[in-house]
């Protein structure tokens, strides 16, 4: 039976109220990258799943292929964290997930962020990195390299997530989110143990919550209050682990609340860059600290659960107030300059 066939079955028992296998997406996936769809069948399918909300097999089976076609990193089994939210919350936030990165690897623990370019903010992780001289690899021995030398490597997706460029055009045609636009978080291709990913929404964050389940890593979901796909402190959050599921507020962290105008990342790509440098440089205001901070602290307590959240705000704090995160960052640049 030819491929079109079988995806028109899909799209039959979507219309009927049915949902999809893990194997069923992973297999629509493979596909996909084997151009065995007209563009056409892929936008109904998108748009079906988008409609009726896609469920946690029907995204693990797409992450199972995006996985399998693209490309892998061996970091020689360490044990790493990525920190990433969805993206997409129209916030425009300066890099504060990638900052907190670095901040992390100055506190002495080994991270593997993955990434990409802004989707609505003025400046995403990889644009930050860029105007810093960094060009991106998937050279293993660079990749390697970076992580012993200074605690961070960084992954680009586009160098990586192969199969993604196949649903590209699709996309970018609906001009509107669709599952995909959430996967991104989830195809590391450093299979790091640890992730703390930010979510925009309740629905967002139970999704999240429940793939990690599925996936059986050391997890973390954040979810602001107000819409922010990270902890912002200008509300409360809900921080779901493996272990625990709590909300806190600024305050429980030791820190104090924020205004959305103070953690703006600014209309250039420029000033979000200045904004990330004088927070690794300890100039910062202390709300664009301090949310660096909550956002590092989270995610040294999936390294350390058995600290207590205000030791982990020290550890970060330290790591910026001392100069570590500033020389994680250097010795970034040097290695991948």
């Amino acid at each position: 039976m030819r491929q079109t066939n079988y995806m028109r079955q899909y799209l039959q028992r979507l219309i009927a109220g049915e949902t999809l296998s893990q194997h069923e997406t992973h297999n629509i996936l493979v596909g996909i990258t084997r151009e065995a769809y007209p563009p056409e069948q892929i936008a109904a399918l998108l748009m079906a799943l988008q409609t009726r909300g896609a469920t946690v097999d029907e995204m693990l089976g797409f992450r199972d292929g995006l996985l399998e076609t693209g490309k892998h990193i061996d970091l020689g089994g360490l044990d790493t964290l990525d920190i990433v939210g969805t993206g997409g919350d129209g916030k425009n936030t300066f890099n504060i997930s990638t900052c907190a990165c670095f901040v992390v690897a100055g506190a002495g623990f080994k991270v593997s962020k993955h990434g990409n370019g802004a989707s609505t903010s003025v400046s995403g992780a990889s644009n930050v990195l860029a105007a810093h001289g960094v060009k991106f690899t998937d050279n293993e021995d660079v990749l390697r390299r970076s992580i012993e030398k200074a605690g961070i490597c960084y992954l680009h997706a586009p160098l990586f997530a192969t199969g993604m460029k196949f649903v590209g055009p699709v996309r970018k045609a609906l001009n509107v989110p669709t599952c995909f636009n959430l996967l991104g978080p989830f195809i590391n291709p450093a299979m790091p143990k640890n992730s703390l990913h930010g979510t925009a929404t309740p629905t967002q964050l139970r999704l999240y919550t429940s793939m990690h389940q599925s996936i059986g890593d050391n997890y973390g979901v954040v979810s602001s209050y107000d819409g922010y796909d990270e902890i912002s402190l200008t509300s409360g959050f809900k921080f779901v682990t493996r272990h625990f599921e709590k909300v806190y507020t600024p305050l429980e962290m030791g820190l104090a609340y924020v205004q959305s105008t103070d953690i703006y990342g600014g209309s250039t790509a420029e000033e979000a860059r200045r904004i990330f440098d004088d927070v690794l440089e300890n100039k910062a205001t202390r709300a664009q600290t301090d949310v660096v901070i909550a956002n590092a602290a989270c995610g040294i307590s999936l390294m350390n659960p058995n600290l207590p959240i205000s030791d982990t705000v020290a550890m970060a704090r330290e790591s910026i107030e001392s100069g570590k995160a500033l020389q994680c960052l250097k010795a970034f640049i040097e290695i991948n300059s």
